[in-house]
């Protein structure tokens, strides 16, 4: 406790800022932030421990469950407040890596970058994703790994027991999520495309990573061999090539991200990484045939070429890819965080030159993502440019029936209001299962229902089951009362219930359950209830 006291009264005030802030504004969203379709779903995970999960390692069911666990209760707040919390951690990380490889002032601008940057935010820091805990293990092992191939520059590089704490973090990282690999990848391309550093690759250190990577690993291994490989399989298959390649898609593709991380951030990082990339690749080459020469530059050059392996191949890959198959944003984005360091020291820079410019560009950058997200929470929590809304501003620009944001469900109220009603309530505790047309749909319904009545929640779904179909089997329930839930998108315009009548004795409307925002309906959930399922519903061949 005495050593992470001095380490805390030892870091500058403007780090501290900069963290505490940051961890108040992510919990202000965090509170009033509807669950996303993959959050809703990751907390049916903390309902099904498991080794491992059919679409993602099992850390995020840590994470999600961390803030439920602690607290007793089942909102939006407690299932993010695992993953803000680690990503306070990850920025902290990143700090003391980027003050190890450059110096201070790049640690504390590379703070403030990735703090101010959207969807590090929201991807990182207040939504409950895999990515927490991967850029938590990717932020500590660029640390470790500056450390290990940086701790002297008076003298040659010799492994230590780092190595192999490197490859512990590696696989803890994987655990978190699948993309860990391209950090694992990104420290042997370094290794060996550093003359300086190859040794570590002959290193018994290396043989201790290893062992310790797989042992970390070894959860996600062994629920795959349990189902014979089905988590590889289906992640493999969505980076396989489906259709012909467009270069303009991938264009397109790297102008979006650079929005996602707000343009006066992306065009700069994308503009820094891959400049850097290219001068430390070209000294790089130039020590491979004269490996005796050690300049203080190319000291530099070799820890911006430790960055750009960990940072570059992460984010070209998957922008490569959407050149052939649709990639999520979150996908490139751990190669983007991982490259602050170096607009970080970039930034140092230009502040020694231009010290105005550089703190109105930061300042200017963080008001105006700060203004943007704040606009956009008051509408999705009170409709203020919703129209009709009590709340709407000018009053209102957006009819809800044109609003995707409506689909972001309210698990909060629509557990109050299915609780005003006493039948709904009754039908819901004699109920043995509940279960809704979409896996994310089904995600939350158990948000809000569970709490009331710990019945088992699953997804009737011919097209993509996800982990129900290893949460349950197809005849489980078979002879059994089921409540089933939808919203009004799917039954108004699908009348999705009808799908389920032939499968059960009787198929009856109990009634509706209305969600409203800005004072007017916006949506409303829809319950029948099925009593005696007389055969199983078809299943998708996973």
């Amino acid at each position: 406790m005495q050593t992470i006291q001095k380490a805390w009264s030892q870091l500058p005030r403007s780090v501290i800022l900069i963290l505490v802030a940051g961890l108040a504004f992510r919990s202000l969203v965090a509170f009033w932030l509807p669950p996303g379709f993959d959050e809703a779903y990751y907390y049916l995970y903390t309902l099904h421990p498991d080794w491992s999960y059919f679409d993602h390692p099992p850390l995020v069911a840590l994470t999600t469950g961390f803030g439920i666990w602690l607290t007793g209760t089942v909102s939006p707040l407690t299932i993010r407040l695992g993953a803000m919390l680690l990503f306070t951690a990850t920025l902290y990380f990143l700090y003391r890596a980027t003050t190890q490889l450059f110096s201070r002032r790049a640690g504390v601008l590379t703070l403030a970058i990735a703090s101010i940057a959207p969807i590090f935010q929201i991807g990182f820091g207040i939504l409950t994703l895999p990515d927490a805990p991967l850029m938590v293990f990717w932020s500590l092992t660029l640390w470790v790994a500056a450390c290990e191939f940086f701790d002297r520059d008076d003298a040659p590089y010799r492994p230590t027991y780092r190595v192999a704490v490197i490859g512990l973090l590696v696989g803890l990282a994987c655990l978190g999520k699948y993309h860990g690999v391209l950090l694992g990848a990104g420290l042997i391309g370094f290794c060996l495309t550093s003359p300086a550093h190859r040794s570590a690759l002959r290193s018994p250190w290396t043989l201790l990573s290893m062992a310790l990577f797989t042992i970390a690993f070894s959860p996600v291994l062994y629920w795959n061999w349990q189902h014979d490989w089905v988590s590889f399989l289906f992640q493999g298959n969505r980076g396989i090539p489906g259709r012909r390649y467009r270069i303009s898609q991938v264009i397109e593709t790297a102008f979006i991200h650079s929005a996602y991380l707000f343009p006066t951030i992306g065009l700069p990082l994308w503009w820094v990484s891959l400049s850097t990339a290219s001068r430390a690749g070209r000294s790089t080459v130039r020590s491979w045939f004269n490996p005796g020469s050690h300049t203080e530059l190319s000291n530099l050059r070799d820890r911006q070429w430790l960055v750009v392996w960990l940072s570059v191949p992460a984010f070209l890959v998957f922008i490569l890819i959407e050149g052939y198959q649709q990639i999520l944003p979150t996908w490139t984005m751990p190669g983007f965080f991982a490259a602050t360091p170096l607009l970080g020291q970039q930034a140092a820079l230009w502040q020694q030159r231009h010290p105005k410019l550089v703190q109105r560009w930061l300042w200017g950058s963080a008001i105006a993502t700060f203004m943007l997200l704040l606009t956009a929470l008051s509408h999705i929590t009170l409709g203020t440019l919703q129209k009709p809304s009590h709340y709407g501003i000018f009053g209102g620009f957006l009819a809800p029936e044109n609003d995707a944001s409506i689909e972001l469900v309210d698990v909060v109220q629509l557990r109050h209001n299915f609780a005003k009603s006493p039948e709904l309530l009754a039908a819901l505790k004699n109920a043995d299962f509940i279960f809704s047309n979409r896996f994310h749909m089904a995600g939350h319904i158990g948000m809000a229902l569970t709490p009331l009545a710990p019945v088992p929640v699953t997804c009737f779904d011919k097209k993509d089951l996800r982990g129900f179909a290893f949460w349950s089997t197809a005849d489980q329930w078979l002879g059994k009362t089921g409540l089933y839930l939808t919203s009004n998108e799917f039954q108004t315009n699908e009348d999705s219930a009808a799908e389920y009548v032939p499968y059960f004795q009787q198929f009856e409307k109990l009634g509706e359950v209305l969600l409203q925002r800005g004072g007017v309906t916006v949506n409303k959930f829809h319950i029948y209830r099925g009593t005696n399922l007389i055969k199983p519903y078809p299943r998708p061949q996973m």
